[in-house]
């Protein structure tokens, strides 16, 4: 059991070596904190998932050590297992004003919200949690409230960004309380790494109003917008971008619904337009109407994707446009490009970033990570948030742009920050857990691969009735699944018959081991599957004795 002593430890649980289901542990005096816990999102690798959960078991032999959980904004990558996972931590969950109100959504459709204390903070505001003073630091993303976390331990100060750009004009911490924050003394800085390939800062979201002015207003019909719906900044700037333009302000997702109605109640979006509804927006011409719809990373629920299928009540016709204002996330390639091919086949204009400025990333840059540096003034910077090349590399650019020290670690990795040297001191349990329908489930146990294997291979069943001597007894009875055979379907069952009737045939009287006869019919019958499609599916065999 790693219990911490006179020590600051760090551990990830999620979110270094990958991109999103951000998890970090910090350990001092018996006492550990969590800050943040989040989701990532399944690919094909996980067949009938959408949603991927951290492994918490290191933690949960834990709970009597944890103080809490500090939540540092609310994308789905930082908050998004909390409702699966949070009321069996059983400590409090701390967030500031508008990101608790996502979270609280969460609690109340998962119906834990009596279940788990959510404690809402002020940015301005202070706390102790066991051996940890906690204060956040309000920086940039493309979310409302991404707040950086300042961890003040006697072994020395953490500041832990989140997500973070340099935006001027997006109310975050200014350069001098930046600096005064670095007058602390910052031992490291725990940082965002998602961009440290990016030569040139993210930029400004008052830019990309510009941008989106000249693209709408040279627009001749319908224009649909899609972005992140947790891009609250985005929404606002579009819902600006609707009156430059003169159209009027449609929304279309779930999502976008809650976003609005939690940034509402909280403060934000207070200059956005009235929204109109479907029907009306259907009614208006088209050149006076904007559009704003969930699903600009290929989500196949989405509502970009139902309009791409002609099947939302929103409809696109020839000449109308589409803009996708947001980053295409690694691995949504093929379903981001599955849409724009339909929209390209309905005569829908497309426009992305590459053609035109209508979007800035929420996380730094090679510039902006080297002006944090120069305000922070950390002895060493530890990169998270970023796939093992990103945090290579932002280990390597810190040391080059003048930070003393580095320390690249990977979920799971132990890492006694100090005193003394940073060392890696232990492995803790990290993996996965999949989200099936109502059930939690490790993403690549038994169920999952039993699951690839019929995905990548097919499905056999054979049942087969014997006597009690091990003698046949009528026909065995093959069914398919997923089996390329096509046209020859019934010559292919008819040998698997035969195949099956000569296996318990062979076995004679030593069919009485049921164990020993199953496994002879069940390899009978690939063989024939491998000799007629290459493949070796899975067969399932059902004796029934007579």
């Amino acid at each position: 059991m790693t219990t911490p002593n006179k020590e600051l430890l760090f551990v990830a649980l999620g979110g270094s070596g990958e991109i999103g289901m951000n998890v970090n542990l910090y350990g001092c005096d018996g006492k550990w904190l969590m800050v943040d816990c989040g989701v990532t999102f399944a690919d094909p690798n996980y067949p009938g998932i959408d949603i991927i959960l951290p492994d918490l078991s290191f933690i949960e032999d834990r709970l009597d050590d944890l103080v809490g959980i500090v939540i540092t904004h609310g994308h789905e990558d930082h908050i998004g297992a909390l409702p699966y996972l949070a009321a069996d931590l059983g400590v409090p969950v701390y967030a500031s004003p508008f990101t608790a109100g996502l979270i609280r959504d969460k609690f109340d459709e998962e119906g834990i919200t009596k279940q788990v204390k959510l404690r809402v903070v002020q940015e301005d505001q202070s706390f102790k949690l066991g051996p940890f003073g906690i204060s956040y630091v309000p920086l940039a993303h493309s979310i409302p409230e991404g707040n950086a976390i300042l961890i003040e331990t006697k072994y020395g100060n953490i500041l832990h960004t989140g997500d973070w750009k340099i935006d001027e004009g997006s109310g975050a911490s200014t350069a001098d309380e930046l600096i005064a924050v670095g007058d602390k003394g910052i031992f490291a800085l725990v940082c965002d790494s998602t961009n440290v390939f990016n030569a040139e800062a993210s930029g400004n979201e008052a830019d990309v109003r510009d941008g989106l002015d000249d693209v709408i207003s040279a627009a001749k019909g319908r224009v649909l917008v899609t972005t992140f719906a947790s891009n609250a900044a985005r929404l606002a700037t579009l819902g600006q971008v609707a009156k430059d333009t003169g159209r009027q302000l449609c929304l279309a997702g779930r999502s976008l619904d809650r976003i609005t109605r939690v940034a509402k109640a909280t403060g934000y979006l207070k200059d956005l337009p009235p929204i109109i509804d479907w029907d009306t927006a259907m009614k208006l011409p088209r050149n006076q109407v904007l559009i704003v719809a969930t699903g600009g990373q290929g989500e196949a629920r989405a509502a970009l994707n139902r309009v791409s299928e002609n099947n939302h009540p929103i409809k696109l016709d020839r000449g109308d446009t589409v803009v996708f204002s947001s980053k295409q996330i690694p691995g949504n390639e093929k379903a981001i490009g599955d849409i724009q091919n339909r929209l390209a086949a309905m005569g829908i204009t497309i426009i992305t970033d590459r053609q035109a400025f209508v979007h800035v990333s929420g996380h730094p840059g090679r510039p902006e990570l080297a002006q944090m540096y120069k305000w922070i003034r950390p002895q060493l910077v530890m990169p998270v948030h970023g796939e093992m090349r990103h945090l290579a590399e932002h280990a390597r650019f810190a040391i080059e742009s003048g930070v003393p020290g580095a320390v690249i670690q990977k979920d799971g990795d132990i890492i006694r920050l100090a005193p003394g040297t940073p060392e890696k001191i232990g492995v803790a349990t990290v993996g996965r857990l999949a989200v099936d329908g109502d059930v939690i489930l490790p993403a690549d146990g038994g169920t999952i691969n039993e699951r690839r294997k019929v995905a990548m291979y097919g499905h056999m069943s054979v049942a087969v009735a014997v006597g009690k001597n091990g003698q046949l007894i009528g026909e065995p009875d093959v069914k398919l699944q997923g089996i390329p055979v096509e046209e020859e379907r019934d010559p292919f069952i008819d040998e698997a018959i035969d195949a099956a009737e000569d296996a318990v045939r062979k076995a004679g009287k030593g069919g009485k081991n049921r164990d020993a006869l199953r496994e002879a019919i069940r390899l009978a019958v690939r063989r024939v599957a491998t000799r007629w499609t290459g493949k070796k599916p899975v067969v399932d065999v059902l004796l029934i004795e007579a």
